[in-house]
């Protein structure tokens, strides 16, 4: 069964890392969110998709869920003593990631290319692609600062701002890449992971050529839900759905989600809170181990093929 994940950063690398282990990497293909890319001082910085690549090649910080383990911070330091306030942390071994992406990009590269000879050099075999090779911007308007970009309020700010609208700059323009495109004209089934659903999904939905690929396509369509016990996971989803005027609650998510999905996936905590048409699932979805990945993986793909196909 060939499957295409929609991902963004922490939590949707633990799902395609599930994924890896118990899919041949052929059968395996990662879309990325790229609306939180940006540029710092200089360099192009992908942080979801370097947390996808981290993830699946072996090497991810285990405490944080990002950046490189056991990296170092030394350029950070050097900053600092020429008097600059680093706010974004760029670990030593990080950071060659963004030269070499950003030197690609200076040679007039796709974006997917260079990706895909970073992937390799990490011994990777799935696929793992950014959704589009055009440069777009999430850009959150808050209450505190106004429009801000998407790291200024999830880093600088902690995400503490309150929210009134997401804007998804330049994603109208930004066409999908042939290789996202075919994944899906191939794919038996897409999961979307436990990402932020307003963050890190929905700058993909709103992608109009992904839009129409995902809805063209007769195939299960299967979400899985960040929200556990009426709280999310990690980050701001919560605080987030608030803000933007739903309660929090995995049915919501579902909802959210509802032209776009067949299936949605809940963690068995809330077996009180499923939406009441939308075919589901219910396991335990919190990912502590590798062993919980890969678990998730097997149990979302045996119910797919089972109850969806």
């Amino acid at each position: 069964m060939k499957i295409v994940a929609l991902v963004g950063g922490v939590g949707g690398a633990k799902l395609a890392h599930g994924l890896a282990q118990v899919l041949p990497p052929e059968n395996l293909t990662v879309v990325v969110n790229t609306g939180d890319d940006f540029w710092h001082y200089g360099l192009r910085v992908c942080p979801d998709f370097d947390t996808v690549m981290y993830t699946l090649g072996g090497v991810v910080d285990p405490v944080n869920g990002w950046g490189v383990r056991g990296d170092t911070t030394a350029m950070l330091s050097a900053l600092e003593r020429y008097g600059a306030t680093p706010w974004f942390r760029l670990g030593d071994q990080d950071l060659a990631t963004h030269l070499l992406r950003t030197e690609g990009l200076r040679r007039g590269e796709r974006l997917t290319t260079i990706m895909q000879r970073l992937t390799r050099a990490l011994g990777i075999h799935s696929s793992i692609l950014p959704m589009t090779d055009d440069e777009v911007s999430t850009i959150v308007d808050t209450i505190e600062y106004g429009k801000v970009g998407f790291q200024d309020y999830f880093v600088r700010h902690r995400w503490q701002p309150r929210v009134r609208s997401l804007i998804y700059d330049g994603i109208e323009r930004a066409a999908v890449t042939p290789e996202v495109t075919n994944a899906i004209a191939c794919a038996d089934a897409i999961m979307i992971g436990p990402s932020n659903p307003w963050l890190s999904i929905a700058p993909m939905l709103a992608l109009p050529e992904l839009r129409a690929a995902l809805l063209a396509r007769d195939l299960p369509r299967v979400a899985i839900s960040p929200i556990v016990g009426g709280k999310a996971i990690k980050g701001p989803a919560a605080k987030l759905m608030e803000e933007l005027g739903y309660e929090v609650s995995a049915a919501n998510i579902a909802e959210f989600y509802r032209e776009f999905i067949n299936g949605f996936i809940y963690d068995q905590v809330d077996i009180n809170d499923r939406h009441p048409d939308v075919e589901h699932l219910l396991t335990n979805t919190v990912m502590y181990t590798d062993t919980d990945r890969a678990e998730l993986a097997r149990q979302a793909l045996t119910w797919i093929e089972s109850e969806l196909l």
